[in-house]
């Protein structure tokens, strides 16, 4: 008996025990992977990681000179007397101002993706705490990134992030001392 010989055993046995051979498929659209594709973040609950590098400085400086002068004179004559009188007034004013700001933050977090666009830019959202010697610091980062953007890792520069909104808050001993007290903001408050 042939390999055909077998085939057609084995059909032949199928039907007599009265089972139907049903096949699935392997491919399952929610969790498919090509094995020959990179493993870049694309669906919602993947896994992004941003390199928050950003710099920010502005100096804002402000000069101003402003002059005016006036002067009246007359001259009064009375029999055998001259009278002058005269007024003159100066008004000098110089301003200088000078405004300052420099920022610093350099963080690597890694956040979730919570939505994909239709044209495939993730909205990725996350946070990370950490609390060292009573001192809480915070750092939240959402935004907006092109697939094309990511690494082969996975990582992203915050500088690439559309839409972006990056806060870091530090709360504790230390950040309570930086802070002026309620005195002298009211003070503050009325310009003293």
């Amino acid at each position: 008996m042939g390999r055909f010989g077998q085939a057609v055993g084995l059909l032949c046995a199928a039907a007599m025990l009265g089972g139907t051979a049903q096949a699935t498929s392997l491919y399952q659209e929610g969790s498919y992977k090509a094995l020959a594709s990179d493993q870049k973040a694309r669906r919602r609950g993947d896994l992004v990681t941003i390199m928050v590098v950003e710099n920010s400085s502005a100096t804002s400086t402000a000069n101003t000179t402003a002059r005016r002068g006036a002067s009246i004179n007359a001259e009064v004559e009375l029999p055998h007397k001259a009278r002058g009188v005269g007024i003159q007034t100066n008004n000098n004013m110089d301003g200088r101002g000078q405004t300052v700001r420099e920022g610093k933050v350099l963080a690597q977090i890694t956040v979730v993706v919570k939505d994909v666009t239709d044209n495939g830019d993730l909205l990725v959202a996350g946070e990370q705490l950490l609390e060292v010697n009573n001192e809480r610091q915070q750092i939240r980062v959402e935004g907006r990134i092109r697939t094309q953007d990511l690494s082969d890792t996975n990582v992203v520069l915050s500088t690439r992030i559309a839409d972006a909104k990056i806060s870091y808050v530090g709360a504790g001993d230390l950040s309570d001392k930086q802070r002026p007290g309620w005195w002298q903001q009211v003070l503050t408050w009325f310009g003293m």
